[in-house]
């Protein structure tokens, strides 16, 4: 399982303790219904490195947003120590959407040709401040990287939630890893 998340500075505190408990559930999830799981904790700024899980979920950091970063540090990985053949391999990511400016169309090359061929589910968690639920929970505002992720939800392997508070982590956390969901 592969768990990326947007640390850069357009993530305020709010944004990644959201975030955080999002990811803090997953891992609670994968330990108690699996014996053997290999957790990739990958965080990113502008640029994006494999980090271990007191780092990832501990360490302030702060910068700029490549969010392909990321991806491309996933598909590295898998690369060097997944071999597909022998690994299902899942993902999650969180980030507020905010994305270098033209970085948003090598998200979705990355995603939709290199990572969710290789990738049996793949989970995309966007998270707000709770003040911009007014502006951001009719879906009619979006940020880039959610309109280009949006071109791949038709995808089966391929899901996409927003969080707004604390309150939306659990039931969002359901929707995305829910049985159904993944037997499909």
């Amino acid at each position: 399982m592969f768990c990326l998340m947007d640390v850069s500075g357009s993530m305020t505190e709010a944004m990644k303790d959201l975030a955080k408990r999002f990811f803090l559930l997953l891992r609670l999830f994968l330990s108690r219904q699996y014996d053997h799981v290999d957790l990739v904790f990958v965080r990113h700024t502008s640029e994006a490195k494999e980090v271990d899980e007191a780092t990832f979920f501990g360490s302030p950091e702060t910068g700029g947003t490549v969010v392909s970063s990321a991806l491309a540090e996933m598909r590295r990985i898998i690369r060097e120590r997944y071999p597909v053949e022998e690994w299902n391999i899942y993902s999650a990511q969180a980030s507020d959407g905010d994305n270098y400016a033209g970085d948003s169309g090598a998200c979705l090359r990355l995603l939709t040709e290199e990572i969710l061929p290789v990738c049996q589910y793949f989970a995309y968690v966007e998270v707000y401040d709770p003040r911009q639920m007014e502006i951001f929970a009719s879906g009619v505002n979006v940020s880039e990287l959610w309109r280009h992720y949006a071109a791949a939800a038709d995808r089966p392997n391929f899901a996409m939630k927003r969080v707004f508070n604390k309150g939306d982590v659990f039931p969002v956390f359901r929707q995305l890893f829910a049985k159904s969901r993944l037997a499909a």
